[in-house]
Formats: C-alpha cells, structure tokens, sequence
C-alpha cells in the first residue's frame, strides 16, 4: 500500500461524508468536482480500500471500510490542529508545561476555578496538579519539580522563593456529632483540655493552632486524616472551615462555640 496520501485529502474526505455530496464540497473550496472526486480516488487508492460507494445520481455513501476510517481521520486532524496550536504558543513564548503544586489543606474550588480559566486562554498549556502534606509543597519548590506552589505561610519558607498572599482560610473548633462536647454549649479552654485533641504533625507545624491545650493528644500530618478520626469520637481539633463542610463530614461534625480559636490559615 502506497502511503503518499495528505492531511488535505482527509479534510476532504471529512467534508464529503459530512456533506454527502461532492459538489457541494466542490463549491465550498471553490474548486472543480472533478477535482475533489480525484482527490478521493487518490485517497482510496493510497489507502487500498473504497471509501464511497459512488451511484449514478445518488449521494456518494460511506462504504464499511470508510466508517471505521472516519474516526482516524478526524482524530489524525484533532492532533495536528493540537500540534499547530502548540507550536504557534511555543513561538509566543508560552509555556509549554505547569506544575502547580498545593498544601492539602487549601480548599480546591478556588484553585479549580482559576484552572477552568486558565484552559480557556491557554488551551494548549498542558497542566500537572499535585497535592501534598505540609512541607512538601515549598520541597517541590526548591527542588524545581513544581512550577507554582499553593500553601501556607510559615517560617521555614526558603528565602530563595517568590511569594505572594493570596488571602486566608477560618480555622473552626469541631468534634463528633456523638461527641460529649457536642451537648456543652459554649466550651472554656478547661473543657476542651479534659478530653483528647487532635492536632497537626509535627510538633513544629508552621500551621497556626497547633499547640496542644490538652494533656491527652494524637497527631496527624493531614487534616483530612484528623477528620476521619474526629468523625469516630477519638477527640476534638482544629480544623478548616472548608474541611469541616466538606460532604462526607459535615453531617458528622458539629461545629464549638469555643472562647478561643486559632486565627486563620494564610
């Protein structure tokens, strides 16, 4: 089978099956119907198999052959059109690549968000989204295996990196819906130090809040994992806002009306 077929007769070969007509393709690229007829002769010959069963006075109609090549043929365009665009952003000076790194801690929404826009003004950009426990996020950083990093602030930031506030995140105190808490109303500091708390790992956590007031802790280096086993009873804790309304928690939490609260997350 020769292989001396071009991207232009399979634009042509697409508009044919759309159009079902060679002259109307012929009059959208202003050219003769023999011209197009030719170019799909050509095509078929290259290819070895018949794409149009042809008919006197009859609409040209795909053959079998020619449906399972439809597909190939828009994809084998979708790529090209893809390599077009990704080569005229490179000619720009766009980046090719992004490598966003975010503290699981961060709510996702807003980080989302601004990737949905990001798509639609840079659509060949391609884009890796990473997600880590604390430190790691500022590790990628400096390591050079992220390109932008999401997290909170905390002394431990290497000098060397850019930075720039964002805003913040509300810290609230929670506990089991069971929890015998849950029935107190507002709690004092002496209440929540006589049952066990649920705090952040280590104990050098740049994370606000993450000094024990109970003689009873159990740590953790991802507020995710303080949720599940705060939703169990096994203690109270700090938490983000956005954590605490996250789905599979919310019905499971309740909310403290506590004298004292970390301040927030920046």
């Amino acid at each position: 089978m020769a292989e001396h077929w071009n991207l232009e007769q399979l634009r042509t070969f697409l508009r044919v099956a759309e159009l079902r007509s060679f002259s109307a393709v012929a009059r959208e690229q202003r050219k003769a119907q023999s011209a197009i007829s030719s170019a799909i002769a050509l095509l078929e010959t290259d290819l070895g198999v018949t794409l149009f069963e042809r008919s006197s006075g009859r609409q040209p109609k795909l053959t079998e052959n020619g449906s399972a090549l439809l597909e190939d043929a828009r994809e084998l365009l979708r790529q090209c059109e893809r390599l077009d665009g990704r080569a005229l952003a490179l000619m720009r000076g766009q980046e090719a690549l992004l490598r966003v790194a975010q503290d699981e801690a961060m709510p996702y929404q807003p980080v989302i968000d601004s990737l949905d826009e990001l798509a639609s003004r840079y659509p060949f950009l391609e884009v890796q989204l990473a997600s880590g426990a604390q430190g790691d996020v500022a590790r990628k950083l400096v390591e050079r295996r992220a390109d932008l990093g999401l997290f909170f602030h905390h002394e431990s930031i290497p000098a060397s990196l850019e930075r720039r506030a964002l805003g913040s995140v509300e810290m609230v105190t929670v506990c089991a819906v069971g929890h015998p808490l849950a029935g107190e109303g507002r709690v004092t500091r002496q209440q929540l130090a006589r049952h066990r708390q649920l705090l952040i790992a280590p104990q050098q956590s740049g994370y606000p809040g993450g000094e024990a007031i109970s003689p009873q802790v159990w740590r953790a280096d991802s507020f995710y994992a303080m949720a599940e086993l705060l939703m169990r009873g096994l203690g109270w804790a700090w938490l983000p806002r956005h954590v605490v309304q996250y789905p599979t928690y919310q019905a499971h939490m309740v909310e403290l009306d506590s004298e004292w609260r970390p301040p927030a997350l920046v």
